[in-house]
């Protein structure tokens, strides 16, 4: 489990409360009218520098050491509020308050050290370092930097002619809106270096004695601090604000960002690869997903090139990591961490998907064998009891048998053979259809010779109305299959064509295609059922076991559409069914090209 690092403190939160807490032990130490010696006074300027560096970041101790000297040496012993630069008080406050600063980043740095992660690197630590960027960029902290070395001198040469017409307390007031202005324009660290140095400008030219450093009035100095707590105060107000609305956009951008990942996988696009690179697309980072399989990791997913920049492995679970070549900001771990989720759940889903499918598969391969089964042990023994009666009846001694008779009987056998014949070649072609072993080879075809050949291979076609024009194109099929395809909805129409009007086998073209009729005058087939009826083993309406197994729709269908056509049911006009079959017809053929 990643522990949780020591905690650094931005320069913007820590600078404004050491230099109230000082400024209140200034206060407390001139009003206990020396009570507190100039040692506790030193000892307690630097614990609070030592304690707030340790917790801030590094670029927080200098100012705040300055502003804890400045205390120690003003506030040290009686006259309190007076500036004294130089003695003893001066020399030891800086000593002590140097000490302070290092023994504070010391014991922060170690602090962090003994807190970080050991197991390495991980964008969860990159993430917490970029945590507080700048709130604003270079180029606006190099404009402010410029506008506050022009501007104070300005201000300075301006109030240093008309001194004797305005206080102190006017000229702080117009240095803090110079550092204000700073501020508003290039954040804190520039309205710092500002307020430094008009605080020095300050004393220097507009507090007694003038060109020094020293103060001499006590309420000169403290007017002086106070400016500097205010400046830094302010400083960090803009500062904040400006971070605030940064991070607004940011938000946005991210919101945008995790929308644009959950539209693409809610639009079904939801593979590993895809979410990756969407990630990708956002953060412009080489990006892999590593699945733990036994004691190696397996690359599940890759997007982007590998530009050699040293890689960072984010933790998704225990068995899932991903890689990303390259630091991160804060904002693109954030995007990372969602679309690593998201990842995660891509791989799942898709295993899951596998799994239903492979489970599908099984399920109707055992529906296939348990209607093969069925069919086996009922609808096949019927032929096969009418040929084993049959031979007995042929074979037997005892028994004197007329040229009738034996012509009854053989007449039987063949029959039964021929059903039995075809119950088993739609067994197989069911069989080659639900394992996917189909392999067609279309080629341009004659659809008169196909039905020519359907028509010899059904019995009882004579009676069938055939109305196949000699000029019909030739069609992009497979012969063999389409030859198969028609007697199967052939023999489907004899078994239940009317008395009183034949079945009838049409062929057309129309609008490039080949549309090809078979049609009895039966009861017809409810529109309810019309697509049942083309799945196997089902016979509408039947209620002897003599008419098949219920295949021979299931296998034209199949056959058709292997050869890239379609295979319809639709109502017969004054009763009955028609199935339509719809074939391709490759460019430029004609009959003239196979005679």
């Amino acid at each position: 489990m990643t522990k949780s690092s020591w905690p650094a403190i931005p320069a913007p939160f820590v600078l404004p409360v050491g230099a109230t807490l000082l400024l209140l032990v200034g206060a407390t130490s001139a009003g206990l009218h020396g009570r507190l010696t100039d040692h506790v006074v030193i000892g307690l300027s630097a614990g609070i520098v030592a304690v707030l560096a340790s917790a801030a970041e590094v670029l927080a101790a200098p100012p705040l050491a300055a502003i804890a000297w400045l205390t120690a040496v003003s506030f040290a012993r009686p006259p309190y509020a007076q500036l004294r630069p130089y003695g003893h008080e001066a020399g030891l406050a800086a000593i002590v308050i140097a000490t302070a600063v290092v023994v504070g980043l010391g014991t922060g740095v170690m602090a962090r050290q003994l807190t970080r992660d050991r197991s390495g690197v991980t964008l969860e630590g990159v993430g917490r370092l970029s945590g507080f960027a700048s709130a604003v960029d270079r180029r606006r902290q190099l404009w402010a930097i410029a506008i506050g070395a022009v501007a104070l001198p300005v201000l300075t040469a301006i109030l240093t002619t008309v001194r004797d017409s305005l206080s102190l307390d006017d000229d702080l007031l117009l240095f803090l809106l110079a550092v204000v202005a700073v501020a508003i324009v290039g954040g804190f660290w520039p309205a710092i270096l500002a307020a430094t140095a008009a605080s020095l400008i300050l004393n220097w030219y507009f507090t007694a004695p003038l060109h020094t450093f020293t103060i001499s009035k006590p309420d000169n100095l403290l007017a002086l601090l106070l400016f500097v707590l205010v400046a830094v105060v302010v400083s960090s107000v803009v500062h904040l604000a400006a971070r605030r609305s940064i991070q607004a956009r940011q938000s946005r951008g991210e919101a945008e960002a995790l929308l644009q990942l959950a539209r693409t996988v809610l639009g079904g696009d939801d593979t590993p690869e895809a979410v990756l690179g969407h990630l990708h697309a956002i953060t412009g980072k080489h990006l892999q997903l590593l699945e733990l399989a036994g004691d190696n990791w397996v690359r599940l997913a890759s997007v982007g090139t590998d530009d050699g920049s040293a890689p960072i492995r984010m933790q998704v679970r225990d068995d899932l990591i991903l890689v990303v070549h390259g630091a991160a900001t804060g904002r693109q771990h954030r995007l990372l961490q969602a679309g690593a989720g998201q990842a995660a759940a891509a791989v799942d889903r898709n295993r899951l998907r596998t799994q239903a499918a492979q489970a599908e598969a099984l399920a109707a391969g055992n529906r296939m064998r348990t209607a093969l089964l069925a069919a086996v042990s009922h609808d096949l023994r019927t032929p096969l009891a009418s040929i084993k009666a049959g031979i007995s009846g042929l074979r037997q001694t005892d028994v004197q048998l007329t040229a009738d008779d034996e012509a009854e009987l053989l007449e039987t056998i063949e029959e039964s053979t021929d059903r039995l014949g075809g119950l088993i070649d739609n067994l197989l072609d069911m069989s080659r259809l639900q394992t996917g072993a189909l392999q067609p080879y279309l080629r341009g075809t004659s659809v008169e010779e196909v039905a020519a050949l359907a028509l010899s291979n059904v019995a009882g076609t004579a009676a069938i109305r055939v109305d196949i024009p000699e000029n019909l194109p030739l069609v992009q099929t497979d012969p063999g299959l389409l030859e198969r395809a028609l007697a199967n909805l052939l023999s489907n129409a004899l078994r239940y064509a009317g008395d009183d009007r034949p079945a009838e086998l049409t062929a057309a073209e129309t609008d490039g295609r080949i549309v090809i009729r078979v049609v009895d005058h039966g009861p017809g087939v409810p529109v309810a059922d019309r697509d049942r009826i083309f799945q196997p083993f089902q016979r509408l309406g039947d209620h002897d076991a003599t008419t098949g197994v219920g295949l021979g729709l299931a296998v034209a269908r199949g056959f058709v559409e292997a050869v890239g056509g379609r295979l319809t049911a639709s109502s017969t006009p004054g009763g009955g069914l028609t199935m339509t079959v719809v074939l391709p017809v490759p460019a430029g053929a004609t009959q003239e090209a196979v005679r």
